[in-house]
């Protein structure tokens, strides 16, 4: 707790956690193609700001249920709020960046 007192007195603003939780049926070309996509997309924009949980949804198919997930692969992005989802491979990166709202998050880091 006491280092993040320290940052806020400095006048640096905490960077925002990206927690994402990405759904899958097993290990799928289009399973690993979403996480490969999803990683790569990260490390791009939202680089040591971010982390990705995998549920793999045959391994625990009762956590489909708290995000109300129809559909594989799905990602859902639990923080910031609100809650947003993107079903598919994620290959899109534009698709991905407007589904998140990443690009107005990026715009105000860089004062756009």
């Amino acid at each position: 707790m006491g280092e993040q007192n320290a940052k806020q007195e400095s006048g640096q603003e905490p960077q925002a956690l990206w927690l994402l939780k990405l759904y899958v049926a097993g290990q799928t070309p289009k399973s690993i193609a979403a996480f490969a996509n999803l990683k790569r997309i990260c490390e791009t924009h939202l680089k040591g700001q971010y982390q990705i949980e995998v549920v793999d949804l045959l391994v625990n198919p009762t956590l489909a249920k708290g995000d109300q997930i129809v559909a594989v692969p799905s990602l859902v992005r639990q923080l910031p709020p609100p809650v947003k989802k993107i079903i598919g491979d994620l290959a899109s990166e534009e698709r991905v960046l407007v589904g998140l709202d990443l690009r107005s998050a990026q715009a105000v880091q860089t004062g756009e």
